[in-house]
């Protein structure tokens, strides 16, 4: 039997393959409200990747002339490859590693819809069964937004790392429902509002900035909702189960550390530019090391800060998985900060845009148009 550890009933579950559960009569009128805030906010937050009114993409971007983020952005640059490339490869380095990082994205957001719509399957509450479906339109409009704009730019996404892909996978067919919501609704999705606010502060691209915004104002609604299992669930733990759950953090956590922006994970793209990925990551090793990592994540869009922070005020970490964090962030300062999350402001303007546009708006065949 799954160790599902919830506590509270409007997590609890059956197997997924359990379907009379759900047509049970009385199962029908135990409905918690507890999820109504967030999906009564759904419609303040609608936008659709197929209507240029949201997304337009159209929009023109130099691939060949123009860097999609900012060359101190990628460390390969900052090693002796840079005195091997010319302008033009530096350009196109800095853009392939923006593909690299969408590619991931792209892969995260299909691992986010097929968790999401796992959950459907196995909550008996219609109100979080509700949520869960919500979830999966949202992240579905996610996968078409990130690929349309993988496509324009590139033509086609790399390939999930190894790292991430195993993650993906495990999270996604996990029978627990406290891997399922630690991992994906709290660490997967604070790791993304970190990454999200990250490009949205440096792309140079006016329809990737639109892009990580509008995916924010879902985004910070997923995130609320991994919230609200810890609100209801970690001060009732049992020292055993509060350990699997610290555990479970802790492993997901060193696994997209050191993982995601590996230079082995990523070896598909350096023979583009004549160079083999061993001597890149040597190259990298010469000029960064841990101090450098952590150094980094003293930023506030520090993708890894932002994720350590989501576990952090949730209760998840405690003095006896602290360390793993603190040889990394500073745990101290975190704990002192307020409950907001970069990326909480980028979304609120998101939403204020939407209004804007879904205000006086009907939808006429495919398109939408001014009422």
């Amino acid at each position: 039997m799954a160790d599902h550890i919830t506590h509270d009933p409007v997590y609890n579950t059956v197997d997924r393959d359990d379907f009379p559960a759900m047509i049970e009569t009385d199962r029908y009128a135990k409905r918690s409200e507890a999820f109504d805030t967030i999906i009564s906010a759904t419609h303040d937050h609608f936008w659709d990747p197929m209507d240029p009114a949201y997304l337009d993409f159209t929009t023109p971007f130099d691939m060949e002339r123009e860097y999609l983020m900012p060359p101190e952005t990628v460390p390969e640059l900052s090693t002796s490859i840079a005195d091997k490339l010319t302008e033009p490869q530096k350009i196109r380095l800095v853009n392939e590693n923006a593909r690299w990082n969408l590619s991931s994205i792209l892969h995260g957001e299909q691992g986010a819809l097929s968790l999401s719509a796992s959950l459907c399957h196995i909550l008996v509450d219609p109100g979080a069964q509700e949520y869960a479906a919500n979830q999966a339109r949202e992240e579905a409009r996610h996968v078409t937004a990130f690929g349309r704009y993988v496509e324009l730019r590139w033509g086609s996404p790399y390939p999930v790392g190894e790292g991430l892909g195993r993650l993906l996978a495990e999270l996604v067919t996990a029978p627990e429902v406290y891997k399922k919501l630690v991992g994906m609704q709290m660490l997967i999705e604070g790791l993304a509002m970190g990454a999200f606010a990250s490009l949205h502060a440096n792309t140079n691209d006016p329809l990737l900035k639109r892009l990580t915004q509008l995916v924010m104002t879902d985004e910070a609604f997923h995130h609320k909702f991994g919230k609200i299992w810890a609100d209801r669930t970690i001060p009732k733990l049992t020292t055993e189960e509060q350990k699997k759950v610290e555990d479970w953090a802790a492993e997901c956590f060193m696994t997209v550390l050191f993982n995601l922006n590996n230079i082995r994970q990523k070896r598909e793209i350096y023979p583009q530019f004549g160079l083999d990925w061993e001597y890149v990551r040597d190259a990298c090793r010469e000029v960064f090391d841990d101090d450098d990592r952590r150094e980094g994540m003293k930023k506030a869009t520090n993708i890894f800060r932002v994720l350590v922070k989501t576990l952090l005020k949730a209760g998840i970490i405690t003095d006896r998985t602290q360390h793993i964090y603190a040889a990394w962030v500073d745990m101290k300062e975190l704990a002192a900060e307020g409950d907001e999350m970069v990326g909480d402001a980028i979304a609120a303007d998101g939403i204020e845009f939407l209004k804007l546009i879904n205000k006086d708006r009907k939808v006429i065949g495919q398109k939408t148009v001014a009422a």
